[in-house]
């Protein structure tokens, strides 16, 4: 599975922060063709629930099917799949339910710095190249708890009503595995402008959050963070970086932002619920009702 490109909850750097903070994670056996992490939580109504977020991972497109016929093996009671490869038809059959349309990621592919350069859209990279004629000091910090970015952050979801990972999450993932989470700031002169916060799992990282305060904006610092984290993590080992959802309808200036990197869109497979007393439904359930 180390040569498989694992989504962040999929990957074991995020199977090592949920033991550290004490949460239920059941993950494939070592040597399977095939990657699998289950987290289980307790919700109202549906009691112990299981979580598969961004699976099962697998090369070979049988093997995620054959997988939806052997998951009672490893939880037992209901299941919430937030899908990623895997079909609505073949869900159906399988005894999900659709619980939410598929939502579209921007995944942006790393690689030698020409190329990055070439895929940029035309007004990112010109924005990017002005951030030379600034006074825009680049630096890059491991996470750490007292960074401002994620104080920052936590108020920025709660004005914007976005969902994030909360700080503590993140701060646990530091703390499980040193040098994967990391910082890269802005900084006018000695006043930060701007932090993102990267995520590094694998092959792939994501970019989990970041905060541009107006002279940030003016200066056009976010794009000259990404560029600077796209540099470094290509020349890290990292071949892909996951810039999350898009959402074109509540943030169209972010969806912009981040298709201008040369981002690919990526279309995941709607989330899906599979209960008892639901699975006969679903299986029978008409095409247009499908997620």
């Amino acid at each position: 599975m180390e040569s498989l490109a694992l989504p962040l909850p999929q990957s074991p750097e995020y199977a090592r922060t949920c033991a550290l903070l004490g949460l239920d994670l059941r993950s494939a056996e070592k040597g399977s063709k095939l990657h699998w992490q289950i987290q289980t939580r307790r919700l109202p109504i549906l009691g112990r629930v299981g979580l598969l977020s961004r699976g099962p991972v697998s090369p070979d497109e049988a093997a995620r099917r054959d997988w939806l016929d052997r998951w009672r093996g490893h939880h037992a009671g209901p299941l919430i799949l937030n899908a990623d490869g895997l079909d609505a038809p073949t869900l159906r059959r399988a005894g999900f339910w659709p619980l939410m349309t598929p939502a579209t990621l921007a995944m942006l592919p790393l690689g030698p710095e020409p190329a990055m350069r070439a895929a940029m859209r035309q007004k990112w990279r010109n924005r990017l190249n002005r951030t030379e004629d600034t006074r825009l000091r680049i630096t890059r910090h491991p996470l750490t708890a007292t960074h401002w970015l994620l104080e920052a952050e936590a108020r920025q979801a709660g004005e914007r009503r976005y969902r994030a990972l909360p700080p503590g999450f993140l701060v646990a993932y530091a703390r499980a595995n040193p040098t994967r989470a990391l910082i890269w700031e802005a900084r006018d002169r000695t006043t930060p402008v701007a932090a993102i916060a990267v995520l590094r799992h694998g092959r792939m990282a994501t970019w989990q959050c970041g905060v541009a305060l107006p002279e940030g904006r003016r200066l056009n610092a976010m794009n000259a963070l990404v560029w600077e984290a796209m540099r470094w993590l290509a020349a890290n080992g990292h071949d892909m970086l996951d810039l999350g959802i898009l959402n074109s309808d509540d943030a169209p200036g972010l969806t912009h932002f981040k298709l201008g990197t040369g981002a690919r869109l990526h279309r995941l497979g709607g989330t899906w619920l599979h209960s008892g007393a639901l699975a006969p439904l679903a299986r029978h359930l008409p095409q247009r009702f499908a997620a």
